[in-house]
């Protein structure tokens, strides 16, 4: 799709309707070639196939960000190189991005096919530093992604509600709670764990987890265990589904066991 949209916009609309175009010319013009042999490199069927084309890339212009992020996903040996390649990566497209774009492009940053790079090794070098147990400066990253990015089309949002509750920021969770009024289980456990782990089991909270029971019944049945998790992610999932809860279990799994008390109340409150 995204290759699509990058020909659709760079040979179908005349650039006079498409303003200035940050892949016109010089290195800008490497940076496409770059960026088209990574789409090839995404539908390469070997994984030696993928890394050469990265590397194929990166030979024709040192700013693509994707092929930085490919080799942290595949050529990497350890954490710690897979961090190295994602550094490279978000200083590439930060660079591809151009000053311009961050002065002026705050709020929209996903609808322009030249910031999704830097946007995608960002979030990746965020959940690195992450698993680094550098949470409070991966936590630092998503919210600024969310800045430059509000309409969150990548999802991140529910990733940094764990990250939140996690670190125990309870100003930093109740700001993204209000920022994006949802209906999902990120956000109705979040809420019904954020009042318990700061008032106990008050009624407040209560109620809370009931809306969220109400909202997807099954985060209960796995948290609990009377449901077995099942050992891979799902492809997808719709709201209020079984796939739904296994995501959210996936992040939040941690939050519920650290929380003293939490899966006893749990289990009390909804026999209620």
């Amino acid at each position: 799709m995204e290759k699509m949209l990058s020909e659709l916009t760079r040979g179908v609309i005349p650039s006079q309707f498409i303003g200035d175009d940050p892949f016109d010319d010089g290195e800008d013009s490497a940076l496409l070639r770059a960026q088209n042999i990574m789409y090839d490199a995404w539908e390469a069927g070997s994984k030696r196939a993928r890394i050469a084309l990265a590397r194929d890339a990166l030979a024709v212009s040192d700013l693509c960000a994707d092929a930085y992020v490919l080799l942290a996903d595949e050529a990497a040996k350890n954490i710690i190189e897979t961090r190295s390649y994602l550094e490279q990566a978000v200083a590439a497209g930060e660079q591809a991005v151009g000053t311009h774009s961050f002065e002026h492009d705050v709020g929209r940053f996903w609808g322009l096919l030249e910031t999704r790079p830097y946007m995608r090794a960002r979030a990746d070098l965020a959940q690195c530093l992450w698993d680094l147990g550098e949470r409070e400066n991966a936590a630092r990253h998503m919210l600024d992604l969310l800045r430059l990015n509000p309409n969150d089309n990548q999802g991140l949002r529910y990733i940094l509600m764990s990250w939140l509750l996690a670190l125990d920021d309870r100003e930093g969770l109740e700001k993204i709670l209000t920022d994006y009024p949802e209906v999902s289980a990120w956000a109705s456990y979040s809420q019904a764990l954020l009042l318990f782990k700061h008032h106990g089991p008050a009624r407040a909270a209560a109620k809370a987890l009931k809306e969220a029971v109400e909202t997807n019944a099954h985060v209960v049945d796995f948290l609990l265990r009377t449901k077995r998790i099942p050992a891979t992610l799902p492809e997808y999932y719709s709201p209020g589904s079984k796939e739904e809860a296994v995501f959210y279990i996936n992040d939040n799994r941690e939050n519920w066991a650290a929380t003293k008390g939490a899966l006893q109340w749990m289990a009390e409150t909804i026999q209620k």
